[in-house]
């Protein structure tokens, strides 16, 4: 049995984050990508902040102790600040809480890193991210989500991405430290997408686990994810400084 592991990747790496989710939190497929994933993707649902509801504190507990991959623990629930913190303690490297569901979130982060793990922000479907920008020095993770909360398995939509870009653009102006995550629809033909808007770190359920080989899939989403930023950062050192050149 290996232990849990807290390692938190360089600001500036790509991550993919495999979400069990799609296996339903099958233990075995947590391992089938162990070896290649950067994180593996938890998604905790009541029932009541979202329809679905999913796992708890004790099949989380089985995850943990079955690999060693950090574990991104996403909260979709009510009540953040009772459970936040027990998830953090039960091993989470990063605990993401909804900002619709938190009245006082810089409390909450404050309370998940005295824990032992890193705060997240959540931002669903059809809230918008400017009023929570202010929030960004004190959290380590702001997901955006690109689907509506609740449930796997639904299209990208890419308009959500403007989110991404607005959150990109304050956190660079500011010069802070956050990971930018997407979550829902994340797949070959929409990473690149979700990297030219700024994001850096990847959920992907669906695209991953129904591949002939899991293990696979995730590398070619980081390949891909790779490639689209180097081709940016390319495109963007041949424009001349102080404008596009001559025409």
């Amino acid at each position: 049995m290996t232990g849990p592991s807290r390692t938190v990747p360089d600001p500036t790496d790509l991550i993919v984050a495999p979400s069990l989710l799609a296996v339903d939190f099958a233990v075995s497929a947590a391992r089938d990508v162990a070896e290649v994933a950067d994180w593996l993707h938890v998604d905790i649902m009541d029932g009541r902040f979202v329809p679905n509801r999913t796992i708890g504190l004790d099949h989380f507990a089985v995850l943990r102790a079955a690999t060693s991959i950090p574990l991104d623990t996403h909260l979709m629930i009510e009540d953040p600040e009772v459970w936040a913190p027990r998830y953090a303690e039960a091993g989470s490297t990063y605990v993401t809480f909804h900002a619709e569901a938190c009245p006082d979130p810089v409390a909450l982060a404050k309370d998940i890193r005295a824990a032992g793990a890193r705060p997240g922000l959540a931002i669903d479907r059809d809230t918008p991210v400017e009023p929570y920008l202010e929030l960004l020095p004190h959290i380590d993770m702001l997901l955006i989500m690109t689907i509506k909360a609740g449930a796997g398995g639904q299209a990208f939509l890419p308009h959500l991405l403007e989110k991404v870009r607005t959150a990109r653009a304050h956190r660079d102006a500011g010069d802070l430290h956050v990971r930018i995550e997407v979550d829902g629809g994340i797949a070959e033909d929409t990473i690149g997408q979700a990297v030219q808007a700024g994001a850096d770190t990847f959920v992907a359920g669906t695209a991953v686990f129904t591949a002939s080989d899991p293990a696979t899939a995730v590398r070619r989403l980081r390949e891909l994810a790779v490639a689209t930023r180097a081709g940016a950062r390319a495109a963007a050192d041949a424009v001349p400084p102080g404008g596009e050149g001559e025409r």
